[in-house]
């Protein structure tokens, strides 16, 4: 079996100045940062297509892309892979106490609540002045998880909805103000602000729903292409340019129809 060691011997050489791959050669934390981020979204695509094998490809691309990192900053002579894993084999162990300490926590949400703790602890210690709650949330993150980061930062100092239905209200008055822009005449710059604020409750729908915005964002993504590509078969040549929207808009019922009674086959079958 491959061990870690075969992993960063392939790594060291591809980044070996004497021989080693032009390519890999040339990249550096910046560079490759993008990739890091595309891989975790391949691993999350193939959890989400529950496709198991493509999953442990998936894995090893993304391991690939923590090795990667670990040996430019051994060149830099910052750290080393090892490094990387001692850091958070002693992480998780502080963070969970209750499974490697005398603590316990009564079930999910209190560990969560106890990570937070643990975590702001650690920001402390370093010497880190901000203490605000909100400390911490990295603003290198997609902005939608972002904006749940700050939400759930928020709420663990009471700052938020006792439930889902004000949020709902407050949606309305946030379309009710993304509409008022669209009459008035749309300046861009109070459009990108109303807009935000729309998908910034919508977030907080998703949260309160305990649904993951992401997984919610992909399904959508996935049955809009998988729709739209139906409607591209249906129409045959010379294609859907040809129709118009009325038409486009008959064979995209025409797809959601064929998926309805698709659904209903598997059930029965």
């Amino acid at each position: 079996m491959a061990s870690i060691d075969e992993l960063l011997a392939i790594m060291a050489a591809l980044r070996n100045p004497d021989g080693g791959c032009p390519w890999d050669l040339q990249q550096d934390f910046a560079t490759i940062a993008p990739y890091t981020i595309e891989e975790a979204y391949e691993v999350a695509d193939a959890i989400d297509r529950r496709d198991l094998p493509a999953l442990c490809d998936e894995l090893g691309d993304l391991l690939f892309q923590v090795v990667f990192h670990a040996q430019m900053a051994s060149e830099a002579g910052a750290f080393g892979f090892a490094d990387v894993v001692a850091a958070i084999c002693a992480k998780m162990r502080r963070r969970h106490p209750h499974v490697f300490g005398e603590t316990s926590v009564a079930d999910a949400d209190a560990q969560t609540v106890a990570w937070e703790e643990h975590k702001r602890a650690e920001r402390a210690a370093r010497g880190e002045e901000d203490r605000s709650a909100l400390a911490g949330v990295s603003r290198g993150m997609p902005e939608w998880q972002r904006a749940l980061k700050l939400q759930k930062r928020a709420a663990t100092v009471g700052f938020d909805w006792p439930n889902v239905t004000p949020v709902f209200e407050k949606l309305h008055e946030e379309i009710d103000e993304v509409r008022n822009e669209f009459a008035t005449g749309a300046d861009p710059a109070r459009l990108t602000d109303e807009i935000g604020d729309l998908l910034f409750v919508c977030v907080n729908i998703a949260r309160h729903a305990r649904v993951d915005v992401s997984a919610a964002l992909r399904h959508a993504n996935a049955k809009f292409e998988r729709r739209f590509r139906r409607m591209e078969q249906l129409a045959g040549e010379p294609g859907l340019k040809a129709l118009d929207l009325a038409g486009q808009d008959a064979l995209w019922d025409e797809a959601k129809r064929e998926e309805r009674e698709s659904r209903v086959e598997r059930r029965e079958s």
